[in-house]
């Protein structure tokens, strides 16, 4: 049987890619549907409205407010910390739970704060409703473009500090543990495209809200094993994580997949 290769250090069986992918799956539809539907919804509910419609790319709302359109960045800011909190309590947890809470936790922020930048910058998506009718304008803006830029760099630099221990010496080399973050960002970016092109609202939001969340929200997962070595990152001594196949986590992709493409992506309507 030959070994498995794994797209850092090359050493075998050490990371099963699939499983990567599998959990990458499950953790990108749990930051979208803590969005759009914990974020956005419970906001809805809070503020005495009911729920219309929610779809990969949207929830509808039968009342508009600034808290609404809020609620969304808000739970992911909420579960990525809470995510950085139970990291503390799961050292001695299986390798495949403490790199999908890490997984989460950074998935969650970097898109709470991308959403921040794109916002101020673009004048486009929810943090642009929030804003809605604050003058002036460009000081609002620039401030959240800001706050957007200053959180993006932290939450990069929180989350590699938190990758440490799940690597060793192969991958302390520039640009390595890719397997870690690159697999993960690519996964998630084909997941939200796919199950955006199906959303009632219109082809706009495919790259308005599921190619902008994921692609560009999360794209410092595509360049932060840049810095790993560095005073960025300092190196640390530690086991390199193991993360052999799981048909638990793949057959659990499995079923997210389709819920989130074929269900969620389609949207659901409420009466």
């Amino acid at each position: 049987m030959r070994n498995r290769i794994t797209a850092s250090g090359g050493l075998p069986a050490a990371r099963d890619l699939p499983t990567i992918v599998a959990i990458s799956i499950v953790a990108f539809a749990i930051a979208n549907l803590l969005h759009e539907g914990i974020g956005h919804g419970g906001a809805c509910l809070l503020t005495g409205g009911h729920a219309k419609a929610l779809s990969s790319v949207h929830f509808d709302c039968s009342r508009d407010n600034r808290f609404v359109s809020a609620g969304g960045t808000l739970v992911n800011v909420t579960a990525g910390l809470l995510c950085w909190i139970a990291i503390r309590f799961l050292r001695h947890a299986s390798g495949h739970l403490r790199y999908f809470v890490w997984l989460l936790m950074t998935v969650n922020l970097l898109q709470a704060g991308g959403y921040f930048l794109f916002s101020g910058v673009g004048n486009f998506g929810d943090w642009a409703d929030v804003l809605a009718g604050l003058t002036p304008v460009w000081l609002w803006r620039s401030g959240l473009a800001i706050v957007g830029a200053v959180s993006y760099v932290l939450v990069v630099w929180l989350a590699l500090r938190e990758l440490r221990p799940f690597l060793a010496k192969p991958d302390w080399r520039r640009g390595g543990a890719k397997d870690l973050t690159v697999v993960p960002y690519i996964t998630g970016g084909i997941l939200y495209t796919l199950a955006g092109i199906f959303n009632p609202v219109g082809m706009m939001l495919v790259g308005l809200s599921a190619a902008a969340a994921s692609f560009g929200g999360t794209s410092g997962m595509a360049w932060m094993t840049q810095y790993l070595g560095s005073k960025f990152a300092p190196k640390t001594a530690g086991p390199r994580c193991i993360l052999q196949r799981s048909r638990g986590w793949i057959i659990a992709a499995l079923i997210t997949t389709t819920i989130f493409i074929g269900l969620i992506g389609r949207g659901v309507s409420f009466p």
